[in-house]
């Protein structure tokens, strides 16, 4: 029942994001799934992330993220934001900074910039919720990319339990 279970939450239509932190001089990127609006006045952006992540520090530190969204064709880009912290993880690509100075990068969809209002616990992971200060559609034609577009790239069905209890 797992790849039932795994199947079933893919259903939910979520996009595929990379999500830019810093603190100072230390940058750092990951790809992320679960990220949503969640109030128009302010705008908001809700981001659940994992508190033992290297990310979540830097988060943490500088209070600010930026949010890239990907394109339907940037599979790779998705994958190489997976895999674990490294420094030359946004090497490897072209990236800019904008008002919160946290990582964006150049060719995404379209970017949003928050800044941390406040966060909550959501089980193995932490809800941060951000309020949009700066952004920009970057490629009106693109087709996002959604969750259900990257397979099992992040091996989450592994993750989901056999059965509900």
């Amino acid at each position: 029942m797992t790849d039932e279970i795994s199947n079933l939450f893919k259903s939910i239509t979520q996009g595929i994001y990379i999500v830019g932190v810093h603190d100072g001089q230390a940058n750092n990127a990951f790809t992320a799934s679960w990220l949503m609006q969640v109030s128009f006045s302010p705008m908001m952006l809700a981001l659940s992330i994992n508190p033992s992540h290297s990310s979540y520090r830097l988060l943490k530190n500088s209070g600010v993220f930026a949010v890239s969204v990907l394109a339907k064709d940037q599979l790779e880009l998705a994958a190489h934001f997976a895999s674990r912290a490294s420094s030359k993880k946004l090497s490897a690509v072209s990236w800019d900074t904008h008002r919160t100075h946290a990582p964006v990068l150049t060719d995404a969809l379209a970017f949003f910039e928050c800044e941390l209002d406040h966060e909550t616990d959501a089980g193995d992971h932490k809800l941060v919720l951000g309020r949009v200060v700066n952004g920009e559609l970057l490629d009106p034609n693109a087709i996002p990319m959604t969750y259900a577009d990257t397979g099992n790239m992040d091996g989450a069905s592994q993750l989901f339990p056999g059965s509900f209890s």
